[in-house]
């Protein structure tokens, strides 16, 4: 069995938080605890019990912390069918702006602010040039996601947003599509967010933070057909639940170094990359997000608050029915698509009958928020 995250903060988080101890905020604290401590007789569990063969199996419990490589890999398939069904039956653009060196820093210390206006100002930004009649004329929808790590780990906040290639028009009822391979002006774009992100964080005191080179070059904006937007959308959603590691790109942990396994954006070849456990554990909690932050974001005709009008929209564009504001979104269809699938049985690994519950395990230290 490889090496886990979890074996690495058993044996080098003490250090780690004992060095930072008056840095560290307490997501970080929180997040090293959960994922420790996941599948581990600390949080509980059941043991179930084949009669038959007399064969014993614990099953811990396990932490649900979002950023445990053990516990989100479920629900990407669950987000990625959901979006599916939004999906229009247009061409679609993947737009993505890139937070400048400058203000990596400052997203550090503040995550929870500069993650927002990361969010707010690239799509009130968008949003405002869609408006303009030479480009596309009405109002877009867009699916945000935020993205915060590189692929060896380095801090990278980026936010990517799925754009279908077209608006609606002021009555609300008439679709107009953009260009096929042009969406909005990308310069314009960038000199557009940096000057709605500079007036909204000049009202916070972490501006005079900020470099004064931020807001004289260009940020990173860029945007791409990306044909019917299904390439796209299973693109981002590994994005939503995986963490900025899994256990199975770990390597190996020996004389304090952590050596894991990374695909280079550039050319595509899988390098290894050997950090001290000191500079791992650092490299990883900088990903961890706020308490409670919303790392997907819906604007326009995607935003919750109009999705009738989304679902008359769908209908519209597949020839289905007449569109009208007052279309009709299948509830059930939507609930039923978000529950769970019900719990496979244990089945005993010796002879492969169904395994039975023979006692439950209480955790033995209060389980992690």
């Amino acid at each position: 069995m490889g090496v886990e995250l979890a074996e690495i903060f058993h044996r080098h988080g003490p250090q780690y938080q004992e060095k930072y101890r008056t840095r560290m905020p307490p997501r970080h604290w929180q997040a090293m605890r959960a994922i420790e401590r996941c599948r581990t007789e600390a949080l509980g569990g059941h043991v179930y019990h084949c009669p038959e063969c007399d064969e014993m199996q614990y099953r811990y419990h396990s932490c649900r912390n979002r950023h445990c490589p053990k516990c989100q890999h479920q629900r990407t398939q669950q987000w990625l069918e959901k979006q599916q069904e939004m999906r229009l039956p247009v061409a679609h653009f993947l737009l993505t702006f890139t937070l400048p060196d400058g203000l990596r820093i400052v997203a550090r210390g503040h995550p929870q602010l500069i993650y927002h206006l990361l969010f707010r100002t690239s799509a009130e930004a968008t949003q405002q040039l869609s408006q303009d009649p030479r480009f596309v004329g009405g109002q877009i929808g867009m699916i945000g996601v935020l993205h915060t790590w590189g692929r060896n780990l380095a801090y990278h906040p980026h936010v990517h947003y799925l754009v279908p290639a077209g608006g609606l028009a002021e009555d609300g009822r008439t679709w107009l599509p953009s260009r096929k391979k042009f969406l909005v002006p990308v310069k314009a774009l960038s000199k557009l967010v940096r000057a709605k992100f500079r007036d909204a964080l000049c009202k916070h005191s972490c501006f005079a933070d900020v470099p004064v080179s931020v807001w004289k070059q260009d940020w990173v904006v860029h945007c791409q057909p990306v044909g019917n937007g299904e390439g796209a959308l299973k693109y981002l959603a590994p994005y939503i639940f995986r963490v900025a590691i899994s256990n199975n790109r770990i390597l190996k942990l020996v004389d304090g170094k952590v050596t894991f396994r990374y695909k280079d954006t550039d050319t595509g070849k899988t390098r290894r990359c050997t950090l001290s456990a000191e500079e791992f554990i650092r490299r990883f909690l900088q990903h961890v997000l706020p308490k409670g932050f919303v790392k997907v974001r819906y604007y326009g005709f995607f935003s919750p608050g109009k999705r009738l009008q989304l679902a008359s929209l769908h209908q519209y564009l597949n020839n289905l029915l007449p569109f009208s504001s007052h279309g009709h979104r299948d509830q059930q269809t939507d609930v039923q698509a978000l529950k769970p699938a019900p719990e496979e049985l244990i089945q005993c690994p010796i002879c492969g009958r169904t395994m039975q519950l023979h006692q439950i395990l209480r955790p033995n230290r209060r389980a992690p928020p």
